[in-house]
């Protein structure tokens, strides 16, 4: 797990505690995940590329440091990743944003694609992928398969919640790609959950179970 990266800031497990508990709202659910995804987006930020302008402050001019943030897109997995992007684009707004449209078949628990949507130029970009659930892997693997077919520059994936089975999945299949992640749970069940998890992160996002 030497490309996983932990999101261990106090306030990032403090938030993901609160978003576990079975009475949570889809209110507070919904609220607790945009603030982690906002804390998220400084860690999986922290080695983008600054360069220097020139500006004057209230007292001289000076040489002072920016980032470009149309060159960076952050890519959601429908429909759960919609769920991050808000924090996200909270701490870089000039981003772009694609989708990926993908589902699990229920019964092979495999990724289908029904939607593909990226800004242009593609090869001049870095994508942070997001998703609040690494699992199985094979939304990931597919997603990451679909974006490097457009060349990016760079490609990194951020999720709320892992397990040892997803993590070696999206490794073996793109060990270029790192990982960052609040937590690494025990496992997978039959059905192909985290356990202990959060439950269906789509379903307490949107309301919709």
């Amino acid at each position: 797990m030497s490309n996983v990266h932990l999101l261990d800031h106090p306030l990032v497990q403090h938030k993901l505690t609160l978003m576990r508990r079975k009475e949570a709202s889809t209110n507070s659910f919904r609220r607790l995940l945009n603030e982690l995804a906002s804390l998220a987006a400084y860690e999986v930020t922290r080695d983008m590329a600054l360069s220097d302008i020139e500006i004057e402050t209230p007292l001289e001019p000076m040489t002072a440091k920016v980032i470009d943030g149309k060159k960076l897109v952050f890519v959601s997995i429908l429909r759960a990743g919609n769920g991050i992007l808000e924090g996200m684009l909270s701490v870089v707004p000039g981003a772009r944003v694609g989708h990926i449209g993908l589902y699990r078949d229920p019964k092979t628990l495999t990724a289908i694609e029904y939607y593909f949507k990226m800004p242009s130029e593609m090869h001049e970009r870095d994508v942070i992928v997001v998703d609040p659930m690494l699992a199985t892997g094979n939304s990931a693997i597919a997603a990451v398969e679909r974006l490097k077919e457009l060349k990016p520059k760079s490609i990194k994936f951020v999720c709320l919640l892992t397990c040892p089975e997803g993590v070696a999945a999206l490794q073996a299949a793109h060990p270029d790609v790192p990982i960052y992640t609040a937590a690494i749970d025990r496992g997978l069940d039959e059905h192909g959950y985290i356990r202990p998890g959060l439950g269906d992160a789509g379903d307490r996002i949107f309301g919709t179970k």
